[in-house]
């Protein structure tokens, strides 16, 4: 029955892009753009550099000076720092990358490999300072209190989950997995032949965040003219499909500073559906799972959105 249904609405959707033809195109053009832009420069140097140090030494060397800094805070181990590292730093799906390539390589456990899924994919610096705070956020005295605000939410609900993580893993994640699964012509091929291989999977990776973003893209403009309504509700619902358009559909709400603001919070935390479409893209192969992550990147947002809207009670934000 899941399967006829699936079928029908394909088929309904193949007549209502024909018909909703300049919003297909204009959606089409707007992910294109955006991820040329902003994504294809800000992601694509940090996810060849990665798959290099993934493939050689050098993540092992990071480990070891990384790894006693995060054993206690946030409690991974040495090669879980590194997808702390990596998460934090590079931005939305890199985190979940990185996770899933050494969750599948067994260097950390599929328990772990969940644990730093759960809170290590986040938005980029890059992305929080040049497009959030720089674009949408007019006032200077808040940029740093969100930024933090922003970056210590996941740290401090990691710990939450790091309870039923570490619980299920009947221990702390002292050591890394099993005997590692280099492919293994990474092992004995020279560097031309790993970097070619690494550009490949960076491109691979880069093009599938791309080709979410255009079809996510295509998603909002269609919603927009089918859906009916013109309110909050949906507003709402349109900027949790894509974080960049969606800061810009909450940008034009007339409602107060201090409610725009936790929605802005709340859609840079969570990512967008786009964001969770992508992470699923890139964990397929490494047995790590969707909706834990998607409900632990909820009980996030809501923390996020929290600590953002005490900040501004507190700090007397006028409306």
């Amino acid at each position: 029955m899941r399967k006829y249904i699936s079928s029908c609405l394909l088929l309904l959707l193949f007549p209502v892009c024909l018909i909703c033809r300049d919003e297909v195109i204009a959606g089409a053009a707007d992910g294109l753009l955006l991820w040329y832009q902003f994504v294809l420069p800000s992601l694509l140097p940090f996810m060849i550099l990665v798959n290099i140090m993934m493939h050689t030494n050098t993540i092992s060397l990071l480990a070891k000076i990384l790894g006693p800094m995060m054993k206690d805070f946030p409690g991974v181990s040495p090669k879980g720092a590194f997808v702390v590292l990596s998460g934090f730093l590079c931005g939305y799906p890199m985190g979940a990358k990185v996770s899933a390539d050494l969750t599948a390589q067994n260097q950390i456990s599929r328990t772990e490999g969940s644990f730093l899924l759960s809170f290590c994919n986040n938005a980029s610096p890059m992305f929080i300072t040049g497009i959030l705070l720089t674009e949408f956020v007019p006032e200077k005295e808040l940029h740093l209190p969100f930024f933090l605000i922003l970056f210590l939410s996941p740290l401090l609900c990691g710990q939450l989950f790091r309870i039923y993580y570490t619980h299920k893993n009947k221990g702390p994640f002292a050591r890394s997995g099993q005997a590692e699964k280099t492919p293994a012509a990474h092992k004995t091929a020279g560097f031309p032949s790993l970097l070619d291989a690494c550009l490949m999977d960076s491109f691979y990776g880069i093009v599938r965040v791309g080709l979410y973003m255009m079809l996510f893209s295509i998603l909002i403009q269609l919603s927009g003219r089918l859906l009916p309504g013109h309110g909050l509700t949906k507003t709402i619902f349109l900027s949790s499909l894509e974080i960049t358009t969606g800061l810009s559909l909450l940008a034009e709400l007339n409602i107060p500073a201090v409610c725009r603001y936790v929605l802005f919070m709340a859609a840079v935390s969570f990512g967008g559906f786009c964001a969770v479409f992508q992470t699923s893209s890139m964990i397929q192969e490494s047995g790590l799972k969707i909706l834990p992550y998607t409900v632990e990147k909820l009980i996030t947002t809501a923390v996020t959105s929290l600590f953002t809207y005490l900040y501004l009670w507190i700090s007397c934000i006028p409306a």
